[in-house]
C-alpha cells in the first residue's frame, strides 16, 4: 500500500511553514523544504527561513545544507528528495512535502524530463545576446516564456538551449516522458489568503528582513567569500540589498522595490498552484486556526488516523 504524503503549498508570506510544524507535531510527520532558496546555508533573514530554535521539535531535511554559491536546480532537488520522502516513510513517520517552488513540486510528483544536456558553446553564443534573449525564447517557445520571468536569465538561457538543441519548444521537451513519483498517495493543501492582506503581510515582511538585519547577512556572506554573482543573490531581497549596499539604492528604495517584487512572485506562484487540479485550498494564512483544523481533519480522512 502506497504511504501517504502531505503537500502544504502557496505563495510567499501564507504561512506554509508555520502551518507544517503545526500538522508534523500533530501527525508524527517530517519536514522536506520544497524552497529552492532555503536550501543554502547562510540565507536566513531574506528567505524568511523558520529560526532553528522553532525547527528543533520537528526533523527537517534538504534545508540549509548548500553553500551560497553552489548551483543547484530541480533535477538535483528530485534526486536528494526521492530517498529522504522513502527514508521518512520507512521510519512510519508522515512526511510533509513544504514550500512555495511549484517547479521543485511538480518535478518531484509528476517526474521531470531535464532535456538535452548543457552545451557550454551554444550557451557561450547565446550569452552574447543577453539582452535578448527572453525576446528570443518569446519567438521560438511562448508557452516557456510566459512561465519564465524576464529577470530570470538562467530559466531563460536554459530554455534557449533546450528549443535549439532538442529543435522544438522546451515546453514539448519537458511535457515528453516522464516517471511520476511512486510509492506514495498525495494529499496536496494550498494556502491563499485573501490578496490585500497577503499584501500587507509581505510589506511588513519586506520592511522586517531589513529592520532585522539582512544588510549585515549580506555583508557576512560577502566577507565569507560568497561572490556577488552567485546565484542565490539573485534572488528577490538579496538583490536589492546588495544594490543598497553599492549606493545604488537608498533603504527606502530597496524595501520598496523587494515588496513589489515579492507581490508580484506571490502572484506568480499563485497562477502555478492554481493549475492543480487535486489541491485542496484553503482560503486564510497557515497560522489561522482554521487552516490547521481544515487540514488536521483531511490528513485524518486521508490516513484514516483518528489523531
Amino acid at each position: 500500500m502506497d504511504s501517504p504524503l502531505v503537500v502544504v503549498a502557496g505563495p510567499t508570506g501564507s504561512g506554509k511553514s508555520h502551518l507544517a510544524l503545526a500538522l508534523a507535531g500533530r501527525f508524527d510527520g517530517e519536514i522536506v523544504n520544497c524552497d529552492s532558496l532555503q536550501v543554502y546555508r547562510g540565507l536566513d533573514i531574506g528567505t524568511a527561513k523558520t529560526p532553528a530554535a522553532e525547527r528543533d521539535s520537528v526533523p527537517h531535511h534538504l534545508l540549509d545544507f548548500l553553500e551560497p554559491w553552489a548551483v543547484f536546480n530541480a533535477g538535483d532537488y528530485v534526486k536528494l528528495a526521492k530517498p529522504v520522502l522513502a527514508g521518512i516513510a520507512a521510519r512510519g513517520r508522515l512526511p510533509i512535502l513544504a514550500g512555495g517552488t511549484g517547479f521543485y513540486i511538480r518535478a518531484l510528483l509528476d517526474g521531470l524530463n531535464e532535456g538535452p544536456s548543457r552545451d557550454n558553446t551554444l550557451r557561450e553564443r547565446l550569452l552574447t545576446r543577453k539582452g535578448s534573449l527572453h525576446r528570443i525564447l518569446t519567438r521560438l517557445d511562448p508557452a516557456s516564456a510566459q512561465r519564465i520571468h524576464p529577470n530570470d536569465s538562467n530559466k531563460t538561457l536554459r530554455a534557449l538551449e533546450i528549443c535549439l538543441l532538442a529543435r522544438r519548444p522546451a515546453s514539448q521537451v519537458f511535457q515528453s516522458e516522464r516517471q511520476k513519483l511512486e510509492g506514495f498517495r498525495v494529499l496536496k493543501i494550498g494556502l491563499n489568503p485573501p490578496r490585500q492582506a497577503l499584501h500587507e503581510r509581505i510589506a511588513a515582511r519586506s520592511r522586517g528582513m531589513f529592520d532585522g538585519g539582512l544588510a549585515e547577512e549580506v555583508r557576512h556572506l560577502l566577507g565569507a567569500g560568497v561572490p556577488a554573482d552567485a546565484k542565490a543573490f539573485e534572488s528577490i531581497g538579496y538583490k536589492e540589498c546588495l544594490q543598497y549596499l553599492k549606493g545604488a539604492l537608498t533603504l527606502e528604495q530597496a524595501v520598496e522595490l523587494t515588496t513589489i517584487a515579492t507581490r508580484q512572485y506571490a502572484k506568480r506562484q499563485l497562477t502555478w498552484f492554481r493549475r492543480e487540479s487535486d489541491m485542496r485550498w484553503l482560503d486564510c494564512f497557515g497560522d489561522d486556526p482554521a487552516a490547521f483544523e481544515s487540514s488536521c481533519a483531511w490528513i485524518r480522512e486521508f490516513t484514516c488516523t483518528p489523531k
